[in-house]
């Protein structure tokens, strides 16, 4: 090993991983294998394209939820500034947010509490989350909103 050429990287030398007790560069194998499930996953739904187009399609459903009523307002109303991940939004009357929360997790619907800096109410609608879910919280959205007008 003292003997090796310098001009091979570092990491293809074996004196390298000696030294190192040949933990030089060992890879974190967990998150490659879950970066592999994840990559696996997104071509079984379509691709990136089709993961995009479903986001879209599940933060305009909440997005029209929120304008669709007088108890809601979107905490960002420029749409190019809104998210597609996290859809933020407020009730009019503040003191309805906090019944919202309950309600809805008593709906089965929970993470709905916005920001703790911010308020309001926040959806996050990551990738993974199925159409179904955002669904049904848009059609709670508009029954707490019937009931509270």
């Amino acid at each position: 090993m003292a003997q090796a050429r310098e001009d091979i990287p570092a990491i293809w030398r074996y004196a390298t991983h000696a030294a190192k007790d040949s933990m030089y560069n060992t890879p974190p194998t967990f998150p490659i294998y879950v970066v592999g499930l994840v990559t696996q996953w997104i071509e079984r739904q379509g691709g990136v394209d089709r993961i995009a187009e479903n986001n879209e399609k599940k933060a305009g459903l909440i997005y029209d939820a929120i304008h669709a009523s007088e108890v809601w307002e979107c905490a960002v109303e420029e749409p190019s500034h809104q998210s597609r991940m996290n859809v933020a939004w407020r009730t009019r009357v503040p003191e309805l947010a906090p019944r919202f929360v309950a309600e809805a997790a008593q709906a089965g619907l929970s993470g709905l509490k916005g920001h703790r800096k911010v308020g309001g109410l926040r959806a996050s609608i990551y990738n993974a989350m199925p159409l179904a879910g955002v669904e049904k919280l848009v059609e709670f959205m508009g029954e707490f909103a019937r009931r509270n007008s």
